[in-house]
């Protein structure tokens, strides 16, 4: 859009915009109200999002820069110590911290049902013990961004997420340039009154990247609803019959073992302990090529029993549906693509705070002409 055509439509009245029809302007109105009454959630959203990015090797490096190859029976025995310091206590799961392949956290839950972590290097090594009542800046931030630090906000987030989208379709049905006009509208105005330039820039701004935007929003709001959309699509949950126990189970370095065996050039993730009534390892590792590079989502079940290893399910190899719901977070945090993919996720919350402020700004120069006249 030229210059002066866009200074002729920030002048006119909306009703009156030169080539607007009825159903535009009104979906024009509903995208500026929608972007104008969340706009300060979906900023700290943004800000929050750009930030832990890179929270899993934020968060090892503010602890430590020591390395150590992952040493399961090593692993095993810093466990039976920690159980030793609080009779009574039981682990429940051992996750990898997500930034690299040789720490891990190890979840207890005492005989109080308190749960509790220790964070070890890949040689057993503790170097963290969370305190109970600690709250670290980057927990903070990543509690905030997945659900406003309680179950309760998790909803709110939802609807945001949900109100997002559909702001982001709405805004690109209202810029989509008519046809011949694409390169005026892809090239910010740079004379013309501020309105004129800044209507200009954000339009274009909008345009270059709103589709990745909304993939990223889409992705994001999905999992907020993960259950019922896997439940919908027929996701299936990795599972077999129950495995009566037959004594005691095997400990973590065997079930640890078995299942990064059964997946050559694999990494572990994530062990969970056997149930009540079930005796069977759940774990998951990182297969060579997933786009989930920080923790994997090919799963295995372990026979508590004897080690044997009873099966293995490999996301390559996933039904559609199953695939489709481990790609959302990929997708949404930008590993997909590795540390390109990242570094673009962390573009497209620049991006959507610049469309925020610009948006804001621009309202706030519309309604000025009108308040002088009054």
């Amino acid at each position: 859009m030229g210059t002066q055509s866009v200074a002729h439509l920030v002048r006119m009245k909306p009703s009156l915009a030169a080539g607007r029809t009825p159903i535009r302007q009104s979906i024009l109105t509903i995208h500026r109200w929608l972007s104008l009454g969340a706009a300060v959630f979906w900023l700290l959203q943004a800000l929050t999002g750009i930030a832990i990015v890179f929270h899993w090797e934020i968060g090892d490096a503010r602890l430590s820069s020591a390395h150590r190859t992952a040493d399961f029976a090593a692993i095993e025995r810093r466990i039976d110590a920690l159980i030793a310091e609080d009779p009574g206590s039981k682990v429940t799961t051992v996750w990898t911290t997500g930034s690299d392949r040789d720490r891990f956290n190890i979840y207890l839950e005492g005989p109080d049902g308190e749960s509790r972590s220790v964070r070890v290097l890949g040689d057993g090594t503790v170097i963290d013990r969370p305190r109970k009542d600690e709250t670290r800046l980057m927990g903070l931030l990543v509690d905030f961004h997945h659900d406003l630090l309680g179950s309760w906000g998790s909803w709110i987030v939802a609807i945001s997420g949900i109100l997002l989208c559909s702001n982001l379709v709405l805004g690109l049905i209202a810029a989509w340039p008519k046809r011949g006009t694409w390169r005026r509208a892809l090239t910010p105005a740079q004379k013309g009154p501020p309105a004129a330039r800044l209507y200009s820039w954000h339009r274009a701004v909008g345009l270059w990247a709103v589709l990745p935007a909304l993939v990223i929003a889409a992705t994001g709001t999905l999992m907020k609803f993960e259950e019922g959309v896997g439940s919908l699509i027929g996701a299936k949950g990795v599972e077999l019959p129950a495995n009566p126990p037959a004594g005691p189970p095997i400990g973590f370095a065997r079930a640890a073992k078995a299942a990064v065996d059964a997946v050559p050039g694999s990494s572990l993730t994530q062990v969970a302990w056997p149930q009540d009534g079930d005796a069977t390892y759940y774990a998951r590792v990182n297969a060579p090529g997933e786009i989930r590079r920080a923790y994997g989502d090919t799963r295995l079940l372990i026979d508590a029993n004897s080690g044997a290893v009873r099966g293995v399910f490999p996301i390559a190899e996933a039904e559609p549906a199953r695939a489709f719901m481990s790609a959302l977070f990929p997708i949404h945090t930008g590993e997909a693509g590795g540390l390109v993919g990242r570094l673009l996720s962390i573009a497209v919350g620049l991006w959507l705070v610049t469309m925020i402020v610009a948006g804001v700004l621009l309202c706030l120069k519309r309604r000025k002409p009108a308040a002088k006249k009054d």
